[in-house]
């Protein structure tokens, strides 16, 4: 084994507190993604090679090792493949600053950074039919305190198609109630948005933070001990809900209802409402309209009305018949 490279231990402080942190400022989403890929990493490497991780050299992660790894995410802890091409670009993105920090280890760098992504299939994006959501809202018991904050969830969750992360660390001052409701998002790279809440929303809020003054919290949903609350949480709830409003709406039996299907859930009702494409990316905090395009491609009725325009197979098309002297002229020519 080559002793020559340098040790990963300082390579990772410097990826995490220099370039991450500071020079790139990333979430503290991006942030936990990238260290649970690491902790991950050098487990695997400890359990398979007896390596202890303050030990690790950049020689000792070579390609051979990656693809271990990765093949090791898939089979042994039942990864998608959307998983491991995560795990895969946050270890891209550590060894393109090993190329700076340590020229010598370019060899392994090289081949690390030649491992491809999976190709994954692209499947149509789920979403609740407006009964569904309908139900889904009216299933926390509004009698309870935990009801009611439920309630300001999940229709903040559907009134805003936040991301999850978005809603867990919402704080009662991104809201505001003035001449017109709204919430002030910050998103993935940093982008900050403004979502307008409806007035049925704006005053459920508004009684709900009523309610919180007691708790003295400036989170928006906080949990029991007024802490925020868990992605974790979030998915139980949602989970409870489905399964009371199930009762009533059998179309929700058997479907697997998750925080994000209630994101996609709010931009299908905003595009068959004929909202435009480039509204939807914006209210949502897309990066490329591209993302957006997704929901176009899943709604059925778009495409039976596109249909309906074309004249079915064997019928006879109606022919183009020139009504004026020179396009007459020219169709003779």
């Amino acid at each position: 084994m080559n002793k020559t490279t340098s040790l990963i231990g300082p390579l990772l402080q410097a990826f995490f507190t220099e370039h991450l942190l500071a020079h790139k400022r990333a979430s503290p989403q991006t942030m936990a993604a990238y260290r649970d890929t690491f902790r991950l990493l050098l487990q695997f490497v400890h359990d398979s090679q007896g390596i202890e991780p303050s030990a690790l050299r950049v020689s000792d992660l070579d390609a051979p090792v990656i693809l271990a790894f990765l093949d090791h995410l898939e089979q042994h802890r039942h990864n998608s493949a959307r998983s491991r091409n995560a795990r895969l670009a946050a270890l891209r993105s550590f060894f393109r600053l090993v190329a700076l920090r340590d020229p010598g280890s370019v060899g392994v760098v090289t081949r690390v950074m030649a491992i491809p992504l999976k190709r994954v299939d692209k499947r149509l994006v789920g979403y609740l039919t407006r009964p569904e959501i309908e139900a889904l809202l009216a299933a926390p018991d509004r009698t309870q305190w935990i009801g009611r904050r439920d309630q300001a969830l999940l229709l903040t969750f559907y009134n805003s198609g936040a991301r999850l992360s978005e809603l867990t660390t919402l704080r009662q001052n991104q809201v505001n109630f003035g001449a017109s409701a709204f919430l002030n998002l910050m998103g993935k790279g940093r982008k900050q948005r403004t979502v307008p809440l409806w007035p049925k929303t704006a005053r459920v809020l508004q009684a709900w933070f009523r309610e919180l003054e007691k708790l003295r919290t400036d989170w928006a949903f906080p949990n029991m001990r007024g802490s925020s609350m868990s992605s974790d949480g979030v998915n139980y709830i949602l989970q409870q809900a489905v399964r009371r409003a199930a009762v009533t709406c059998p179309g929700l039996q058997g479907k697997h209802v998750t925080p994000h299907m209630l994101r996609h859930t709010t931009a299908m009702h905003l595009l068959q409402s004929g909202v435009d494409l480039a509204v939807i990316a914006l209210w949502l905090g897309h990066e490329s309209m591209e993302t957006t395009h997704v929901y176009v491609e899943a709604d059925l009725a778009m495409k039976e009305q596109a249909l309906q325009k074309l004249a079915p197979a064997g019928s006879d098309a109606p022919r183009f018949k020139a009504d004026d002297k020179l396009l007459a002229f020219l169709a003779t020519i």
